[in-house]
């Protein structure tokens, strides 16, 4: 029986907090599958399984907070191989005996008969039975949510399985009989919303399927605009001043663990620092132009072009691509990109693009947006914040044209790239004006040397001279 324990989610992460599971006891779950919701202290994630089989005990209750390494549920073989090898041994061992059975006298010949007859109904029902065990974690948190009973159903799939369709026309039939009684609320906001005297009834979740968050209860508590009710005068000052607090809370632990991490790099990574001025008129000019084909769904930014730059050259060096532990250098298994993404409550984040030098460019602009949209609404996913083999920051939206960032322990380097703007250059022997764009790398000096950052920085600059092959 496998443990499913608390994950690492980042260097800067000793402990986070189970904020809600996802699953029961029972349910079947598979490498990947969404499992549980968990808070640290920069975000809110889901954690991903890492076994396939049937989810056993839960061990910790939601609203605990456990150091990373902490058993959090067990995890059950699956029996369906066994099961499946099971059925057609025992048809045999009955053919068999019912082959001798015909020798003996003819009275006892009757009896087998009524006792295969019964037998076939408990294996239709078990199969039925079966259709409705093996339903899906979503299709019991839907179930769930609509407050219908999945063994109540008469399922409409093969061989009588409820289906999607089915819990969805119960939900319907019953909602206007039966008002909503259960909101999937975190344990962290039934508690803001006791202390706010928010009505969770009156909030619009922006978690998975719904959820009622944290930070869903902090934006409806009412204000210094919005009066508390006539008849309970005393009230107004909790209103007040409770909502700064959590989110004050939550911004010092953040600013917190960001700290620690810094400081560390800082102290114990060797940097040094390289940059380089990239001439961006051939970029600049397919972006436009592929743009101007484009639909505004479809239209890329500069960044997209970066991104990929920086991740092809990664592949191409990959001597900055990847981790320092242990007193040696281990090579990625892939181009993870960790983008830098500042959070509107403070602080920032780095979810990483996965295997991002594959990626086309429309591709990795759609990933880009919606990593980021994820990242500031608290619903990443734990692969996607942990496992990145370079980081690239690129603070160009915010005015900055040139900026050194530190690097992100255990990986090597860190590349930044500020604003595109216009510079007078001379290209060919004639003084223009061209976009231009700095490109900064910061690299760990155990790992690599000058010369090897000076190739990275001038793989990026050959990369963008020719979009097109991007």
């Amino acid at each position: 029986m496998a443990e499913f324990t608390m994950p690492s989610l980042g260097a800067d992460m000793d402990e986070g907090t189970l904020q809600e599971w996802l699953v029961q006891p029972g349910d079947q779950v598979h490498k990947g599958d969404p499992v549980a919701v968990v808070e640290t202290a920069k975000s809110t994630i889901e954690v991903e399984c890492f076994e396939t089989g049937t989810m056993g005990k839960l061990l910790v209750e939601p609203g605990t907070t456990v150091p990373v390494g902490t058993a959090l549920a067990l995890i059950e073989p699956t029996a369906e191989g066994p099961r499946k090898r099971e059925k057609p041994r025992k048809p045999e061992k009955a053919e068999k005996a019912e082959r001798k059975r015909p020798v003996r006298p003819a009275p006892r010949r009757a009896t087998p008969p009524a006792r295969t007859e019964p037998a076939r109904v408990p294996v239709a029902s078990a199969a039925h039975e079966r259709g409705h065990i093996e339903a899906g974690p979503l299709l019991r948190h839907l179930a769930e949510r609509s407050g219908i009973e999945l063994e109540t159903l008469q399922g409409t799939g093969p061989g009588g399985r409820v289906t999607r369709t089915d819990v969805e026309q119960a939900a319907a039939a019953a909602e206007d009989a039966v008002p909503p009684s259960r909101l999937r609320v975190s344990p962290l906001a039934r508690r803001l919303a006791a202390e706010l005297d928010v009505d969770l009834a009156a909030v619009t979740g922006t978690g998975k399927d719904g959820a009622v968050r944290a930070d869903d209860v902090r934006k409806a508590a009412p204000g210094p605009a919005a009066a508390a009710p006539p008849s309970r005068p005393s009230r107004p000052s909790r209103p007040v001043s409770a909502p700064v607090r959590p989110s004050e809370d939550r911004a010092a632990a953040m600013r917190q663990a960001i700290a620690g991490l810094m400081t560390r790099a800082n102290r114990d990574i060797p940097h040094y620092y390289l940059s380089t001025t990239v001439d961006m008129a051939a970029a600049m000019d397919w972006l436009h132009e592929h743009n101007r084909h484009s639909p505004v769904s479809e239209r890329l930014l500069p960044a997209a072009l970066l991104l990929k730059a920086a991740a092809v050259a990664a592949r191409q060096v990959p001597e900055v691509n990847g981790f320092w532990a242990d007193d040696h250098f281990t090579a990625g298994d892939g181009v993870h990109l960790g983008v830098a993404v500042s959070l509107h409550s403070g602080g920032l984040v780095a979810p990483a693009l996965r295997n991002a030098d594959t990626l086309d460019i429309s591709h990795l602009m759609t990933a880009l947006k919606d990593l980021v949209a994820r990242a500031r609404t608290g619903r990443l996913r734990g692969s996607e914040v942990s496992g990145s083999t370079i980081t690239v920051t690129n603070l160009g939206d915010q005015g900055v044209e040139t900026v050194f960032g530190v690097i992100y322990p255990p990986q090597v380097a860190l590349v930044g790239f500020g604003r595109v703007v216009d510079r007078p250059c001379a290209v060919d022997g004639l003084l223009g004006v061209r976009p231009v764009v700095t490109a900064t790398l910061s690299a760990d000096h155990r790992a690599t040397d000058g010369a090897v950052g000076a190739r990275y920085l001038t793989a990026v600059d050959r990369l963008l001279q020719k979009p097109e092959e991007l």
